[in-house]
């Protein structure tokens, strides 16, 4: 595809070694990068998105995808990038299987968490009688990307958030070890606390939530 091809073209013009070192190291080596910052990145990338607006607008999924197969950071980022701006208001119901191979490809916090508040909750939005079916479905799963996700899809619901799903995904998930996921009890719980503070002060209160959860949760509350 012409865009990829670009972008590819363009990104490798501004390689930086030592950024691109600095970038994977802070990423525990898990991508390799360009080594291009993100104004620079999104400044490249919106100049060729408007020189192949018309090739995007009718394969985001495809081009998602692909960009998503490279090795190189940056072009997951861009891959995202698409479809946030180009499904939002036209997803179809078995997009779910697009999000959930994002969520565990090339999976690490920077991408999974994008995905999850500002695509898988877009989708469930959109698509409200899957959310059930969805979320019990990455949240009993044995990767724990899904189970991160299930509990962040709400991030930026505000008032729209179904709390009692949010207090089943912290119970469910509360006496985990694993780092990304009591943080992530925290997160949540801290988000919708600045809608509702008083619910969230008292399901932590009265549940034994991991220290971390709790001290995340409680941070804008007290």
């Amino acid at each position: 595809m012409e865009f990829i091809k670009a972008l590819e073209i363009d990104f490798q013009k501004k390689n930086n070694p030592e950024n691109a070192f600095a970038m994977a190291k802070y990423m525990r080596n898990h991508f390799s990068f360009f080594g291009i910052k993100t104004v620079e990145r999104r400044n490249i990338f919106k100049a060729i998105w408007k020189e192949n607006q018309e090739e995007i607008a009718k394969n985001p999924r495809k081009i998602a995808l692909q960009l998503y197969s490279k090795p190189q950071r940056e072009l997951h980022y861009c891959a995202i990038e698409i479809l946030i701006k180009q499904l939002k208001g036209n997803y179809k119901k078995e997009d779910i299987q697009l999000l959930e191979k994002l969520l565990i490809t090339n999976s690490w916090w920077d991408s999974v968490d994008t995905i999850a508040k500002n695509i898988l909750g877009e989708y469930l939005l959109e698509h409200p009688l899957e959310t059930e079916n969805v979320i019990e479905r990455f949240s009993n799963s044995e990767n724990m990307w899904l189970n991160r996700s299930a509990i962040l899809f709400q991030l930026g619901y505000k008032q729209k958030t179904n709390f009692d799903l949010l207090k089943s995904e912290c119970e469910k998930h509360k006496n985990s070890n694993e780092f990304f996921i009591q943080k992530a009890i925290g997160w949540a719980l801290r988000e919708y606390g600045k809608t509702n503070p008083e619910v969230v002060r008292n399901f932590v209160n009265q549940n034994h939530l991991k220290t971390l959860s709790k001290k995340e949760a409680l941070k804008n509350i007290g």
